[in-house]
């Protein structure tokens, strides 16, 4: 009988022990060890402001409308912003080269001609980026760049023509405009920049174009509380461990983060940091369009628009980009470097160098209107000195210039002249002629 069962008690043996395998088996791959709890690292809060759109930093500081025996011009935000919104509903097309080796005088030439808009920026703009302002149909659009726009109407066609032309590398692009509705455009765009204030050519001969405010001006005296920012959340926004940075007080004015890639350096008494990433420093020559937009979506990445900056200047040999603080539509300059700018270096792959201001206007306390000559008494004073080559100015505009009262954190800003010669922004002063504040670009 023994052996009329073996085989099945050897069957039962081997289910049991192929049931205990797979048991077994389960139970090791949904073991889960008991172990204590990880101690959560802290997470910081690096959105120090708000993030911002191209269209936001990349403006243009003034809007002249050449009619055809009237010049007029505008800084206004309100209305620059009007007139941008209306070229985001036109459909752009048909790109393309017009001349390749334009002179200033060449450009000049285009800037006069009447029933036309020009709209200047102070720093080149690549194609490429501002392409996500105005939407251009080309899937071919150049890694090429711009400092003035023009919206000419005054074409035999029914529809206006964009120029796009570089001061700097002489090149002339044009474009063709489709108006999806007419009447928005003479209402918003026409109509809008002949509400501009009167402006007057100053003639130079065969000098670039050049217009200024033809009456004296009224711009504001402002008077802003200066508000803090702690630089604890420049240092958790920009050190890729917070907790592995080390401060080391300078002086009593000074103080020092760093960890074992990079160092910042801030100066507590004009609010301004300098950050540096040795490592990543670079040599190559930087693409216009991917060095700004690098470097704005490094600023957006922790919400660095603390105030409104504007892109200003850029120089790809040295991976170089300057935003400029505006205020009231105007721009806003300081003796001290980096107190109303933001400055990078690009490096590989991320910044190399930042410096910047870590204070921001608070409340405006006291307002004061203040009249400043016009554009044409001020350009006249320059033709008479003999202390610099009138034909090489460039630009003359009104800006603010930055004082600051420590001793009650305020910031004034004082309306003045500022004239563009050789690269270098200088403060417009009567009595100082001999000299000026120079503003260097890099």
């Amino acid at each position: 009988m023994g052996l009329k069962y073996i085989e099945t008690i050897k069957s039962i043996v081997l289910l049991l022990l192929v049931s205990l395998s797979v048991l077994f088996t389960l139970a090791v791959w949904n073991y889960s060890p008991n172990y204590e709890p990880m101690e959560q690292l802290q997470t910081v809060d690096i959105s120090i402001s708000e993030k911002k759109a191209i269209d936001e930093i990349i403006k243009p500081y003034k809007i002249i409308t050449n009619l055809k025996d009237q010049v007029l011009g505008s800084t206004d935000t309100e209305k620059v912003d009007r007139i941008l919104t209306e070229m985001n509903t036109w459909d752009l097309s048909d790109l393309h080269l017009v001349s390749q080796d334009m002179n200033k005088f060449d450009i000049a030439k285009i800037l006069r001609q009447p029933s036309q808009m020009t709209f200047y920026f102070t720093g080149e703009v690549p194609m490429l980026v501002y392409d996500n302002v105005l939407l251009v149909d080309d899937v071919n659009i150049p890694e090429a760049t711009f400092n003035r726009l023009v919206i000419d109407w005054g074409q035999s066609t029914q529809a206006p023509v964009i120029h796009l032309l570089s001061e700097m590398s002489g090149l002339h692009y044009q474009m063709q405009v489709t108006l999806p509705n007419k009447t928005s455009f003479l209402r918003n765009v026409v109509d809008v920049g002949q509400s501009f204030d009167e402006y007057a050519e100053i003639d130079r001969g065969n000098a670039p174009f050049l217009a200024v405010p033809k009456d004296p001006i009224t711009v504001m005296r402002n008077t802003y509380y200066q508000e803090e920012i702690n630089p604890l959340r420049f240092r958790d926004a920009l050190f890729s461990d917070p907790n592995a940075v080390r401060r080391n007080l300078v002086d009593s004015t000074h103080e020092e983060y760093g960890d074992d890639h990079a160092f910042m350096n801030v100066d507590t008494e004009i609010k301004r940091l300098n950050y540096v990433m040795p490592a990543v420093e670079s040599q190559e020559i930087a693409i216009p369009s991917e060095l700004l937009l690098n470097t704005i979506d490094f600023i957006n990445e922790h919400g660095g628009w603390t105030d409104e900056y504007r892109y200003a200047y850029m120089n790809p040999i040295s991976r170089y980009v300057r935003f400029q603080l505006y205020v009231d539509g105007l721009p806003v300059f300081s003796d001290q470097s980096g107190t109303s700018e933001i400055t990078e270096t690009w490096g590989n792959q991320r910044v190399f160098k930042y410096i910047r201001p870590y204070y921001t206007l608070d409340v405006n306390i006291e307002p004061v209107e203040e009249t400043l000559p016009s554009g044409v008494e001020v350009a006249e004073a320059l033709r008479e000195s003999e202390e610099l080559d009138f034909d090489l100015i460039e630009e003359i505009t009104p800006g603010y210039y930055m004082i600051r009262d420590v001793e009650r954190k305020l910031i004034i800003l004082q309306p003045c002249w500022y004239y563009l010669i050789k690269g270098n922004w200088l403060r417009f002063a009567p009595e100082e002629l001999q000299g000026g504040d120079k503003i260097g670009l890099e």
